[in-house]
């Protein structure tokens, strides 16, 4: 069940990236809101890719999902404090970018991991062991 919502936040932010990238060009170039576009696309394609090894199993599971709900909400806060900041003319809440850009970080760094994490819960897999 979570990894269907997590699609369905990846469908919904890969939407709003389209919305923001016609707005950074049509309504409000020269903003930022084409970074927002960007991290929106760039992080629904990453859900759909993790969620899929989460699916075929090469990500440890709970790990896995604590990642991808990450870029979601990291990626919702980051664009959504640079759309408020060019269309509201205020920031969505103090610090919000910085914060979305950080969970953003921690959770590609935890990505990094995951996969190591997977190979140490069974180091019986062939592909685990060393060469």
């Amino acid at each position: 069940m979570i990894l269907k919502i997590l699609l369905a936040l990846a469908g919904v932010m890969g939407a709003g990236g389209m919305v923001l990238a016609a707005a950074a060009a049509h309504v409000a170039p020269g903003s930022g809101v084409d970074s927002a576009a960007y991290m929106l696309l760039f992080h629904a394609v990453a859900i759909i890719g993790g969620a899929a090894l989460v699916q075929h199993g090469t990500l440890w599971r709970p790990l896995a999902l604590l990642v991808l709900a990450a870029w979601a909400l990291g990626a919702g806060l980051f664009s959504s404090d640079i759309a408020m900041q060019a269309f509201a003319g205020h920031r969505l809440f103090p610090f919000a970018a910085p914060t979305g850009g950080t969970i953003l970080i921690a959770a590609w760094l935890t990505f990094a991991g995951t996969g190591f994490v997977r190979c140490c819960e069974g180091l019986t897999r062939p592909e685990c062991s060393g060469p």
